[in-house]
């Protein structure tokens, strides 16, 4: 299931530190690390889902939404503390939308980068979430 998870946040005047580690806080070994910037004000990215890849995502800063469709349950979430994140497991749709402006999105996957493993088409999606229901 799609499940939010609250990061530990150390305070200090100097400024505030969070990190999560592989299989702690969240739930899979990261093979791979990326992040979406430079995202118009109000825009969003196209959405896909994973075959096998599950995905951890924090506004590292700004502010953005993460509508999901996982099965059948959809769901949106306003992502705007680094210090909280989203996990997605495979097969959830996920599209991220309405970032603020000079927003960075940091997504760490379970799987390293696999063009076959993406599932770009809605319809195809449905049809694989149903099988798998």
């Amino acid at each position: 299931m799609v499940k939010e998870i609250q990061l530990l946040k150390i305070n200090d005047p100097r400024g505030n530190l969070t990190f999560f580690e592989n299989n702690n806080q969240i739930p899979f070994k990261i093979k791979r690390t990326y992040w979406i910037y430079d995202v118009p004000g109000g825009e969003s990215r196209a959405g896909n889902a994973f075959k096998k890849s599950e995905e951890f995502i924090i506004a590292i800063s700004g502010s953005f939404d993460v509508e999901t469709h996982h099965g059948k349950q959809r769901k949106i979430y306003k992502l705007s503390r680094p210090y909280k994140g989203l996990y997605l497991p495979s097969l959830t749709w996920r599209n991220i939308t309405n970032f603020s402006t000079n927003s960075v999105a940091l997504i760490v996957s379970s799987t390293m980068f696999n063009r076959e493993d993406y599932i770009r088409d809605y319809k195809t999606f449905k049809n694989l979430s149903i099988e798998e229901d």
